[in-house]
């Protein structure tokens, strides 16, 4: 026996010459298989903080997302009934919201003057806001000061303390007119027709923008 076998050993843990007994264990296959699922868990970990730093940088994050659907106003749920009495009930007794009192036509006067270059334009704008129910005062030929000089559809001229809802009730029937002001202290209200006058609006879409006047749609809540 060699001087170099530890006692007791023999056989294949003999040592001959520079051959020496391995004496390392087996690995165990389970270790390895939890090592190999380890590394993979870690990897998708890095993985996915990864895709998160991507998102938060782009502007993608969740709390962005439903900020932006914040935008939409809540709904906001009906009030119960009071008690003994319905919905419905307590809906008819809250007061309406009243409607815009309007002068109507018939307490216009209207003094149509034409200042564009087409013959007869007053009187056939004169006679058909006579049949919509105007008082129709002056027709002919606009003054020096607006003849030729109106570009526009038309101007509507009228005393300082003329009521405004009947310049909004005449401008019904055409669009595009100015209002202007001068030193008369009548009520009466000067229909000026400038060079861009086509023709007034039909009957019903003047009676739609009267109704519309009349019973303005409210504008929606903002949040």
């Amino acid at each position: 026996m060699s001087m170099l076998t530890p006692p007791g050993m023999g056989g294949k843990y003999r040592v001959t010459g520079a051959a020496y007994p391995r004496m390392s264990r087996k690995r165990s296959r389970p270790r390895i298989v939890l090592a190999v699922l380890g590394s993979v868990l870690a990897l998708a970990l890095v993985g996915y903080g990864a895709l998160q730093l991507i998102d938060v940088f782009r502007g993608d994050s969740p709390k962005r997302n439903t900020a932006a659907g914040a935008k939409d106003c809540p709904t906001t749920p009906p009030k119960p009934a009071a008690k003994g009495g319905s919905t419905a009930a307590s809906a008819a007794s809250a007061p309406a919201k009243p409607a815009v009192v309007l002068p109507p036509p018939g307490e216009i006067t209207v003094n149509v003057y034409n200042a564009t270059p087409r013959a007869g334009l007053a009187k056939a704008v004169g006679d058909e806001l006579a049949k919509r129910g105007f008082v129709i005062g002056q027709v002919g030929n606009a003054p020096a000061d607006f003849d030729k000089k109106v570009p526009g559809t038309g101007i509507l001229l009228g005393s300082p303390t003329t009521d405004k809802a009947a310049y909004s009730v005449l401008g019904t029937q055409l669009a595009g007119t100015t209002q202007q002001n001068d030193t008369r202290e009548t009520a009466d209200i000067d229909l000026i027709l400038g060079d861009a006058f086509k023709e007034l609006s039909t009957k019903e879409d003047a009676d739609k923008a009267l109704a519309l006047l009349a019973n303005p749609v409210p504008a929606p809540a903002k949040c």
